[in-house]
C-alpha cells in the first residue's frame, strides 16, 4: 500500500490535518485523504471540479497570509493527484 505524506485530492499535508486525516465508512483513517475533502468513506465536495479545488485551495492558502503567486505554485499540481487521473 502506497503510503501518502499528502491528500490526493487538496495537495493538503496530511500531518497538518486537525483530525489526523479523513475516515472510511467503517470509521478508520483514510491514508490518501484529508478530512476537509473525504469523510465517512465519501468525498466532501462530490461533484467539484479540479479547477475549482485548485482556486478553493489557492483562496485558503491566501487566508493564511501567502502571497497569490505562492499559492499559485502549491496548487499548480493539484492535477496530478490520484483523486483527478481518473
Amino acid at each position: 500500500m502506497t503510503i501518502y505524506k499528502n491528500c490526493q485530492s487538496c495537495g493538503m499535508p496530511l500531518a497538518k490535518d486537525e483530525l489526523g486525516g479523513g475516515t472510511e465508512k467503517d470509521g478508520t483513517k483514510s491514508s490518501m485523504y484529508c478530512s476537509h475533502c473525504y469523510m465517512n468513506g465519501e468525498f466532501t465536495l462530490p461533484h467539484i471540479t479540479v479547477e475549482e479545488m485548485k482556486e478553493r485551495v489557492k483562496e485558503k492558502i491566501v487566508e493564511f497570509g501567502m502571497p497569490k503567486f505562492i499559492a499559485g505554485m502549491f496548487t499548480r499540481n493539484i492535477p496530478k493527484l490520484e483523486r483527478w487521473k481518473r
